[in-house]
């Protein structure tokens, strides 16, 4: 009962702050640069605390990790993990595609995942061992055999430093080795566009925890596989993820060591 519990309050949460987003579509919007090319905006922080806000109304003794206000550890074994607004600079200038990821972990296992594609009014969702949703309709990852018949999606960091290199080294071998991979800028919707067959495989360095918790999730119960760059294992707190349909995923394994080492 617990999990649709916290699964409904995340619903909440996400529709509205999508809400709170969307007004400020149309007006300035950057408030801070976190680095050079790294934008916040009202909307950002708006966000960010309705969700918190909308958390703690029903669950006031759980601990928070969120991008902009950071970590508020009640010790407890419920820790939310929030990206108010995933792609920011996409929003900034009006590029369609942004979103809110909202994830619960219990005990240290991510258990509740949403993320809501607000440009598209798709909301992700998915419940630890019982399935990812798309709009209420379950999805599955692609069935897609071969890498030269897969398309990609991938990110790039806001830090040009070696591990930009190596992706961009990357980047070109799947280029050229695939259908072709595109890099949309919110990696929330990334995963969930592999979770629901749209792509085949993903790939980032430099992520945070709430860039990837949710997505986790979702992709994993709907039949992906994520592990770290050379297969080992993944969790949030590394920077670096690799996310496929799980056919491909030795593939990928193999071209990456190829290229990297």
């Amino acid at each position: 009962m617990i999990f649709e519990e916290l699964l409904d309050v995340a619903i909440k949460a996400a529709h509205l702050s999508s809400d709170i987003i969307l007004e400020f579509s149309d007006k300035s919007k950057v408030v801070d640069y976190k680095g050079r090319t790294d934008l916040v905006t009202i909307a950002d922080k708006k966000s960010e605390k309705l969700i918190i806000d909308t958390i703690l109304d029903k669950f006031q003794d759980h601990s928070i990790l969120a991008e902009e206000s950071g970590s508020n550890s009640k010790g407890s074994k419920y820790m939310w993990l929030i990206d108010p607004l995933d792609g920011t600079t996409n929003f900034v200038h009006g590029y369609p595609s942004y979103g809110i990821s909202i994830a619960c972990s219990i005990d240290n296992i991510i258990s509740i995942a949403v993320v809501k594609d607000i440009v598209n009014n798709d909301l992700y969702t998915a419940i630890m061992n019982k399935g990812a949703f798309k709009n209420g309709k379950p999805i599955n990852i692609s069935k897609t055999k071969t890498l030269i018949d897969s398309l990609l999606v991938t990110g790039f960091g806001y830090n040009h430093d070696v591990n930009w290199e190596l992706n961009m080294k990357l980047f070109k071998h799947f280029t050229d080795n695939t259908q072709g991979v595109r890099r949309l800028g919110a990696a929330s919707i990334d995963l969930c566009h592999l979770a629901a067959g749209i792509v085949d495989g993903f790939w980032e360095y430099d992520l945070k925890p709430w860039d990837t918790a949710a997505g986790k999730l979702i992709v994993e119960e709907a039949g992906g596989k994520i592990t770290k760059l050379n297969g080992d294992k993944f969790n949030i707190y590394q920077n670096q993820i690799l996310a496929s349909n799980k056919i491909i995923h030795k593939d990928l394994v193999l071209d990456i060591s190829s290229i990297i080492t």
